[in-house]
């Protein structure tokens, strides 16, 4: 399944195989041993390290559920009339087919995904980038993308990538895709990242996104046994950054979220954690991520 998409989750793998995903992950491990894929939080991909970038083709088989989750949470940031920028990537292709029901909206974009899912929406106003065209993700960078983004100004900047750390922040394969990413951060007075799970403690190549310019987090709810994406999601929150976890179903709106301190305003789309799970005791003026494998 690896070698055919390129990328799987574990969540899938044990659908597929009709076993547990702790079974599942023990075999990944065993076959990361022997150098056929890499393993990743959630799931496994092709081996290649820090520079290896997985095509539009593959990630569009991974982590789906949890991608349509967050585009669901996402959408129900962005408001009548406002103007914002979107990234290139899987997850943003999946907002921007939300947003096309939202009216008097314009979106910046250099992404050809993006600007299809929005051709046919009548009251919303689409701005294609410059730039020359990458194939593996339909997406424009170079210095044509970054020149037509200068001087520009929008409410919110919506972004994905390869990876998301609380230590470098949100990072990807591509040296271009990460400078037009960049352009876009500038852009944009609020910047909210789109990182499923399976992202959370990859890093990769080039930083796009630092963490202390994240305003907001929309993730999905990591497996319990994930600790690792769990501890991550508090380290970001303890830098300022909100988290907020979509959860699955029909309505996919985020679960909980951690309230930034001090001015970043709770969109009220977005249903803030209790108190008691935001502070710990001995850190009151903390933010603290709930508990993400209860349910």
């Amino acid at each position: 399944m690896v070698r055919a998409n390129g990328a799987v989750s574990l969540r899938e793998l044990a659908r597929v195989v009709q076993t547990s995903e702790v079974t599942v992950r023990r075999d990944v491990r065993a076959l990361e041993a022997e150098g056929l894929l890499d393993r990743r939080h959630g799931g496994a991909v092709l081996p290649g390290g820090f520079t290896r970038e997985s095509g539009f083709p593959q990630k569009s088989h991974l982590a789906t559920a949890e991608k349509t989750a967050i585009a669901d949470a996402a959408a129900a940031l962005v408001e009548e009339g406002e103007a914002i920028v979107v990234g290139a990537g899987t997850t943003t292709q999946e907002l921007a087919r939300r947003l096309a029901r939202v009216p008097g909206l314009t979106v910046v974009t250099n992404s050809l995904l993006v600007a299809q899912a929005l051709a046919h929406a009548n009251r919303v106003e689409v701005v294609m980038t410059g730039g020359t065209l990458r194939g593996s993700n339909y997406a424009l960078v170079g210095s044509g993308a970054e020149q037509s983004l200068q001087g520009l100004r929008v409410s919110r900047a919506f972004l994905s990538g390869s990876g998301l750390t609380a230590e470098r922040g949100l990072s990807t394969s591509n040296m271009l895709s990460a400078s037009v990413d960049r352009a876009l951060v500038q852009a944009a007075a609020e910047v909210v990242v789109l990182a499923d799970h399976t992202k959370l403690g990859t890093d990769t190549m080039f930083q796009t996104v630092p963490t202390d310019v994240i305003t907001r987090l929309v993730t999905d709810e990591p497996p319990p046994h994930d600790d690792r994406a769990a501890t991550e999601l508090q380290a970001l929150a303890d830098q300022g950054v909100q988290v907020a976890v979509a959860g699955g179903g029909e309505s996919a709106r985020p679960r909980r979220e951690v309230p930034l301190p001090g001015q970043r305003r709770t969109h009220p789309g977005l249903r803030p954690a209790p108190a008691a799970a935001s502070l710990t005791a001995d850190q009151p003026d903390r933010p603290r991520v709930a508990d993400l494998r209860r349910r």
